[in-house]
């Protein structure tokens, strides 16, 4: 049975070249998905170990305190993704991704041998900038090897990758914790270190990379294709990026939907113990769940955009937000009538399936705006604006949780998703992708 060329490549080619493209479309694929999983696991590790580190009474920690934490690794990622989306577009992902985790590693093993204040901000600080090299070389991969009628699909899936790792760092330190709370930090830096080697075998940067023909999209045809200069580069940004109503509107969307899936993220574990009086492996496997939900929405809904609404994300992206907060909303109301707790689960779950919808959507509507050629940077300002939701529900949320309990974090999260919903009404009519402007 001979392969679909044209649906690979945009162009037709030779069956033995459509086979081999297959192979390391497949492949590379695969690899981000395994690379960015590992990145997870070295940073959704610490939403495990607050509850220790807050009984720790050798540290004296509040949840305040704990949740500056939080803001710092958010802030500095957000800014660290914003930067490093421009080298991304323009360096190799293979090296970039394997030097990013092979930091984090680092970061995490000084972290868990620490016991000073100082020392723990400023590992977690460099913790989230090298972070930041993980999701830039990914949309460079995927926007190089994945023809854009594809994209919405085949990015979803890589999505799961983020909801995978977080579920493994959540249930594997919800028993590790048992032996105190730095072998949260210890055990999963060893994993990502064994992470950087299988990059190495594994990913590679572009088609041409390994003598195959580039994707063919619209007026982007392999005879226009090469390396842009430094000012053919910044003339790209400035058009697809910055000077792009639909990028910023996306950005500023992300914040709000951020804003919702890291409050259940970071302070979920924290959350089921306190406000639902469950045990750290109960909590592990509730914020687990919540993460596996989260995989199911963004395989739905990157399959429903490409089949019923033809690349649309943004349009997937607003209904979904509608849904999360019909979801939240019935979440904290069953709560606070003391409802059975099989109620809370569901709810829940049902969270994390349209909320993850909306957090795939809006990199993958990103990518496909600015093009191939500008995706890493524009995913980039999207994640900018996403992790500086974490000064809202980082410091802000802790704050708030110590001195005003779990229901007003609810409030809050019913009007961020409100807010959330509203800004991405105005992308409606927003293209599927910008190859054609």
């Amino acid at each position: 049975m001979s392969i679909d060329s044209v649906k690979l490549l945009g162009r037709q080619v030779d069956n033995a070249t459509a086979k081999r493209f297959q192979s390391w479309q497949f492949r590379s694929i695969v690899g981000v998905m395994i690379g960015y999983a590992i990145f997870y696991i070295v940073r959704k590790n610490l939403s495990m170990a607050i509850p220790g580190m807050e009984a720790d009474p050798d540290l004296g920690f509040t949840k305040t305190d704990l949740g500056i934490f939080l803001t710092l690794n958010g802030v500095v990622y957000g800014i660290s993704k914003f930067v490093n989306g421009f080298i991304g577009d323009r360096v190799n992902a293979r090296w970039f991704m394997m030097f990013g985790l092979a930091m984090c590693a680092v970061c995490n093993l000084i972290f868990g041998m620490s016991s000073v204040v100082w020392m723990f901000g400023l590992m977690w600080v460099f913790n989230g900038w090298f972070q930041g090299t993980g999701y830039p070389p990914c949309a460079r991969v995927l926007c190089h090897w994945v023809h854009p009628n594809q994209l919405a699909t085949k990015m979803s899936i890589w999505n799961t990758s983020h909801s995978i790792g977080a579920f493994v760092a959540l249930v594997l330190c919800g028993y590790i914790v048992s032996f105190g709370w730095r072998w949260c930090f210890f055990i999963p830096a060893f994993i990502a270190l064994a992470g950087v080697v299988f990059l190495f075998f594994v990913i590679r940067d572009t088609p041409s990379s390994v003598g195959l023909p580039e994707i063919a999209v619209g007026k982007m045809t392999e005879e226009v294709e090469h390396k842009r200069t430094t000012a053919e580069f910044k003339e790209i940004l400035k058009k697809r990026v910055f000077c792009n109503p639909y990028i910023w509107i996306l950005s500023v969307a992300n914040f709000f939907i951020y804003t919702v899936r890291f409050a259940f993220l970071d302070w979920g574990p924290t959350m089921f113990q306190q406000w639902m009086d469950l045990t750290p492996s109960q909590s592990g496997w509730m914020a687990g769940g919540f993460e596996i939900f989260g995989l199911l929405g963004m395989l739905v809904c990157g399959w429903a955009c490409d089949r019923y609404f033809a690349g649309k994300a943004a349009r997937v992206s607003l209904i979904c937000t509608v849904f999360s907060l019909l979801a939240v909303g019935c979440l904290w109301l069953w709560k606070i009538n003391d409802l059975p707790l099989v109620g809370s689960i569901a709810f829940l779950f049902a969270v994390g399936f349209f909320i993850y919808g909306p957090q795939a959507l809006i990199g993958i509507a990103a990518a496909n705006i600015a093009t191939k050629e500008a995706a890493a940077s524009a995913v980039g300002l999207t994640g900018l604006f996403a992790y500086g939701s974490t000064v809202l529900s980082g410091w802000g949320f802790g704050y708030v949780a110590e001195n005003y309990g779990w229901n007003c974090i609810f409030i809050s999260l019913l009007a961020a998703a409100v807010i959330g919903a509203v800004i991405q009404a105005f992308l409606w009519k927003a293209k599927a992708n910008g190859y054609d402007d």
